[in-house]
């Protein structure tokens, strides 16, 4: 039990970053991180050899990908009491806030599997090799995806209404 502690522990925050860069709720985020916590816990007698870290955010990924059908299906539910009031009450005015709402609503843009592979390099700071584990994809598409959402991600913030643009629309003639 040790050892369950001190490996998952650590990893907690980078699950959450994870969760809410997936999800963009922190609540659910929240909800899906323990839901992880759980099954790890619960299955951790059948975890192989392998790197805990990998194995934990592959549980996490599939639990959000399952999330988010679910989502798709059913639609997303939002009771107005549960509602913050300041949230309806108030605008953010802070620079902070506008660049990270941009940047925001530029990953939103990028494909799923793209924004994925982003937020596991990135932020997460995984490697090529463990994000290829997680998402169960070869290591060179891992790196294709990565190469094309930083680029997608660079030409949304650099032009924003040209973001409307699906990629590779433009055409550059050549003589």
């Amino acid at each position: 039990m040790d050892d369950l502690l001190s490996q998952i522990e650590p990893m907690i925050p980078s699950l959450r970053r994870y969760a809410r860069g997936l999800l963009h709720d922190s609540v659910g985020a929240d909800d899906l991180v323990q839901d992880c916590l759980e099954r790890v816990i619960a299955h951790w007698h059948l975890r192989r050899n392998e790197d805990a870290r990998t194995w934990v955010f592959t549980i996490l990924h599939n639990l959000a990908i399952n999330r988010l059908r679910q989502i798709t299906r059913r639609g997303q539910h939002v009771a107005f009491e549960d509602l913050n009031e300041d949230v309806l009450a108030r605008r953010a005015t802070q620079e902070d806030g506008l660049v990270r709402g941009e940047i925001m609503k530029s990953l939103n843009q990028l494909p799923d599997d793209q924004r994925s592979v982003l937020l596991l390099v990135s932020v997460e700071d995984l490697s090529y090799a463990q994000v290829a584990e997680v998402l169960a994809i070869p290591i060179g598409t891992v790196m294709s995806r990565l190469s094309r959402g930083r680029e997608r991600l660079r030409q949304i913030l650099e032009n924003p209404t040209a973001s409307d643009m699906k990629p590779g629309s433009h055409l550059r003639r050549v003589k």
